[in-house]
């Protein structure tokens, strides 16, 4: 005789429904977690599996001029592997999010420098750093628009006091690419800096003392304590700021005017897109790019999980 006999009963319940082949009714918890889930699960399947659905229907579609579509089978896709603008404007894609990678690490050295012991006016500088983030595309665009400026812009002049020539920054097909990745990676960093300030602290302080009572200097604690247990949360910022690099469309929107020389050197996946579905009237067309867009961004986000089991360190 168990000296628990709920639990035994309990035991006794679960191994009769195994040998019936039942299932035990939920219990309330169970069914609690679910009304609790059921909010996340219908605002997904509403606003992303759904337009999933239609976004794949309509890529073999054709629409008219007046509205309605019809089936035109794998045609969209030919355009789309056929046009040379794909193509383009998947190149300019791929340096965007290679600029914006390079966030990464700048969010982390400035992150190190504010995570040290005795240093003031910490919420002050995280503060500073995150407000470009938070600062809407629309406004960021037009301010750098004006920095870059090159009759009376002030980087211009900046660099015409040390005989600079002036240069015209957005609209140079050879530089307009690198200068909207420049504001790119201005504007994000302080997003990535509050993600890996968080890791930081969570890295015990008795690695760190170890390590100085051994010897270690700044910039060796950094390389062998720091960046290896910050691992796991660069893990984390590298996915979500590659794919943020791969849908960036609204800076580019914003700092490139329709008569730019450029327009065509800085033109993202997502800037083609729009171009298409609501200028050209090829929402077929577009929503195929859409989509395999999307499978890009899968493909890349999977290698990055497969990859990550050799420098991700979970200490």
């Amino acid at each position: 005789m168990s000296v628990f006999p709920a639990t035994a009963a309990a035991k006794a319940a679960g191994r009769g429904s195994a040998v019936s082949g039942t299932r035990p009714p939920a219990s309330r918890n169970q069914r609690a977690a679910y009304l609790f889930i059921a909010p996340l699960g219908i605002g997904f399947a509403v606003f992303y599996f759904w337009p999933l659905l239609q976004t794949f229907y309509f890529s073999f579609t054709e629409f008219g001029a007046f509205g309605g579509h019809t089936f035109i089978g794998t045609g969209n896709y030919a355009r789309v592997i056929k046009d040379v603008t794909v193509w383009q404007a998947l190149g300019n894609t791929l340096i965007y999010s290679v600029i914006g990678l390079t966030a990464l690490p700048a969010a982390i050295v400035v992150a190190s420098l504010l995570n040290r012991r005795g240093l003031r006016g910490v919420p002050l500088y995280r503060a500073l750093y995150f407000v470009p983030f938070v600062t809407l595309p629309v406004a960021v665009g037009l301010v750098w628009n004006w920095l870059y400026n090159g009759d009376y812009g002030l980087l211009n002049e900046m660099l015409g006091r040390f005989g600079a020539d002036r240069h015209y920054w957005v609209s140079d097909p050879s530089t307009a690419v690198y200068a909207i990745g420049t504001v790119m990676v201005w504007s994000t960093t302080g997003y990535y800096l509050i993600i890996f300030m968080a890791g930081i602290k969570g890295i015990p302080r008795d690695y760190y003392e170890a390590a100085e009572l051994d010897g270690a200097g700044a910039l060796r604690r950094f390389f062998t304590i720091t960046l290896p247990l910050l691992s796991p949360t660069l893990f984390f910022a590298s996915i979500i700021c590659m794919i943020n690099s791969l849908q960036t469309f609204d800076l580019i929107y914003i700092m490139m005017a329709e008569k730019n020389p450029a327009i065509g050197d800085t033109q993202s996946v997502v800037g083609l897109f729009y171009k298409w579905a609501f200028i050209e009237n090829a929402q077929g067309a577009a929503a195929a790019l859409a989509f395999l867009l999307m499978i890009l961004i899968a493909a890349l986000t999977y290698l990055q999980f497969r990859l990550q089991k050799r420098w991700v360190h979970y200490g």
